[in-house]
């Protein structure tokens, strides 16, 4: 499992993405001109504070080329040293979507569609060069299977009342208000939730802003999760082949993720735990999964 930092740190943050279209057998990538540096590169730039990587790589992506980006696999991150301090920059694949278009700015100038073959040649930088092996050494038309951690609820102990009941506490809230900012990247078309409050209040901010109702469902519940009959529910929903994002427990997800990748994963899940509020993403094509990201929001 891929895990990935999220908040700047001392290290200079960066993201962006690695923009396909047409064909994935032979597609066409978005290269940048920025007149300041007379450089090729991919659409990419440094975090605001406290943003998630994620969300500043969707950011940069509409600033720099007026295109929305659909997320794909991470990509080997790239570092280099800039003004004496080490950058870090996050790459996804990710698939172009319509988006404001593009406008000329002091930034960037050009922005131009390129076969891989050219895009590698036309690159300033070698490490961007690489990149592009990374690209096609999976498939670029994945689709997401996200599981989500609920997000912040206060303390067991001191709740009196039903536990499904158990809410968000402020924080939680936070958090599914940052996570709705990083679901848009994938686009989860089809939500699923255990029924316990703190679970689908995890879920709903993305839900209320893109629109799709959450499903609830016992079987991921700390009382009714079953092994067997709970990872059934979660390969029915992989092998339906649509965008989804499910929303359980702490002492459910670790069994559910790794008994998944255990029959459509050929890697190691690694650590599947997730702190509250966090997500897995599981890309997958073809009814096998390719890679599993983590992330903390």
């Amino acid at each position: 499992m891929t895990e990935l930092d999220v908040r700047p740190t001392d290290l200079i943050r960066a993201a962006g993405c690695v923009l396909w279209r047409g064909d994935e057998t032979n597609p066409e990538v978005a290269l940048v001109h920025r007149p300041r540096y007379d450089d090729w590169s991919f659409p990419k730039g440094k975090l605001k504070l406290g943003e998630h990587v994620i969300a500043g790589a969707l950011r940069e992506v509409v600033e720099e080329t007026g295109m929305s980006a659909l997320l794909g696999r991470a990509l080997p991150p790239v570092h280099y040293f800039k003004g004496g301090r080490l950058k870090r920059v996050d790459y996804w694949a990710a698939r172009a979507l319509a988006g404001p278009g593009f406008e000329v700015s002091d930034e960037v100038d050009q922005v131009t569609w390129l076969p891989v073959d050219e895009a590698r040649r036309r690159l300033t930088y070698e490490w961007d060069a690489g990149l592009l092996r990374g690209l096609l050494a999976a498939p670029l038309a994945t689709t997401p299977l996200i599981f989500v951690r609920h997000g912040l609820a206060g303390s067991r102990q001191e709740w009196t009342g039903d536990d499904d009941e158990r809410p968000l506490d402020a924080t939680g809230a936070l958090q599914a208000a940052e996570l709705a900012r990083v679901l848009i990247g994938y686009r989860p078309a089809v939500l699923i939730s255990s029924p316990s409050r703190r679970c689908v209040r995890t879920l709903a901010p993305y839900a209320e802003q893109a629109g799709p109702a959450i499903r609830e469902e016992r079987l991921l519940t700390e009382t009714d999760y079953d092994p067997e009959a709970s990872l059934d529910l979660v390969t029915r929903v992989l092998d339906a082949g649509a965008p989804a994002a499910i929303c359980s427990h702490g002492k459910v997800l670790p069994e559910l993720i790794g008994n998944l990748c255990g029959r459509r994963y050929a890697g190691p899940a690694g650590d599947t735990q997730l702190p509250k509020g966090a997500l897995a993403v599981l890309h997958h094509a073809d009814g096998r999964i390719y890679s599993v990201e983590r992330y903390t929001i």
